[in-house]
């Protein structure tokens, strides 16, 4: 019982008191999230395993119409998110919150040129894109669907070709002919 009582202190279980009838209540334990840390993950075996799996399965035709769907899914949903956004740099903050939130440690930074930068400092499917090649092209072409053809979308720097972020550049197709 000291043991949990310490561990309750860390964070990793959480006890509850439950009456049932006479005599003290009987205490239950159990984990918390912050308990995940003690435990392995094998999300990303699991994942590159089912990549590796649907591309046999399907072949590259196959593989490339699964990548499409899901990035017509994303096209949709980020779309939704920046609707009636007027300017370039509310919609790249917007995506970028959105990628944040998703685990990209996603910001936008704007340049004297009115082009926007979305830095993206780190890759929560690193793993799965350097098995998955078409991830990072499907990823860029969600891009460029999403904030549309008035849009000039460019990958300036990226993880895949040693880079230590992933850069995006969005500019006005307008203001580049001005």
């Amino acid at each position: 019982r000291q043991h949990l009582q310490e561990l309750e202190e860390v964070g990793d279980v959480a006890s509850s008191d439950v009456s049932s009838g006479r005599g003290r209540p009987t205490k239950f334990w159990k984990l918390t999230a912050s308990a995940e840390r003690h435990f392995e993950d094998r999300h990303r075996d699991l994942i590159l395993d089912l990549l590796k799996g649907v591309s046999e399965s399907l072949g590259p035709d196959g593989m490339k119409d699964f990548l499409d769907r899901r990035g017509k899914a994303q096209i949709a949903a980020y779309a939704k998110a920046i609707d009636g956004l007027a300017s370039l740099e509310m919609r790249a903050k917007r995506l970028a919150k959105i990628r944040a939130e998703e685990g990209y440690m996603a910001n936008v930074e704007r340049s004297e040129d009115g082009a926007c930068y979305m830095i993206e400092n780190h890759c929560p499917i690193f793993a799965a894109a350097e098995c998955c090649a078409g991830l990072c092209s499907t990823e860029l072409n969600v891009f460029k669907e999403t904030l549309g053809k008035e849009v000039t979308v460019e990958r300036v720097e990226h993880m895949m070709d040693d880079s230590r972020r992933c850069v995006y550049k969005f500019s006005s197709k307008s203001a580049a002919a001005d």
